[in-house]
């Protein structure tokens, strides 16, 4: 199978997009169409606002759930917190998969964000099986170390989300240098 390749003969994957063309070049996180998509949509305005939200309730509800274990106090409060933190995942899910939609024409699993969307789920898992271990009355200790599971996962799956981005910026400030240069 011959790959399209760019001026050094190092393959590209291409992937397909709402442009005219069916299929544009990825010589990184986004397509130049992409990034326009990107750029364009409320939707990348409302996950930078809601990416931070979530890390400072999941602080919030590691410190009440830690609280709980340590001292056997706070129960109410440690559950509501992973409640709460359970729903704003559910919201951020939610609008990411349009906002994915919106720049990549998949609501999940488009290549860019495929390997953060795997783990994505196994973090909805995590936080689902808290809900429902909570609604089945599981043993309290139990349902404060899957919350712990659930946020530990979640973590590693922030941290992909961070490196791709971070990634994904310098790739765009190389790009401007060069296209300054020239």
């Amino acid at each position: 199978m011959n790959m399209p390749t760019n001026a050094t003969d190092a393959p590209i994957a291409t992937v397909g997009s709402r442009s005219p063309s069916p299929q544009a070049p990825r010589t990184g996180l986004y397509t130049p169409e992409e990034r326009l998509r990107r750029d364009a949509t409320r939707w990348t305005l409302v996950q930078g606002i809601l990416a931070p939200v979530q890390f400072l309730v999941m602080a919030v509800s590691v410190a009440l759930v830690l609280r709980y274990l340590n001292t056997g106090n706070g129960l109410a409060a440690a559950n509501i917190s992973v409640v709460v933190k359970t729903f704003v995942l559910y919201t951020i899910m939610v609008t990411g998969a349009i906002w994915e939609k919106v720049v990549f024409g998949k609501y999940l699993f488009a290549e860019a964000f495929f390997w953060e969307d795997v783990v994505s789920m196994g973090v909805i898992a995590l936080h689902t099986a808290y809900l429902a271990g909570l609604v089945l009355h599981w043993a309290p200790r139990t349902l404060m170390v899957l919350a712990l599971v659930a946020y530990g996962t979640y973590a590693i799956n922030a941290i992909q989300f961070v490196l791709k981005l971070r990634a994904a910026r310098l790739q765009e400030a190389e790009t401007l240098r060069r296209a300054a240069v020239a």
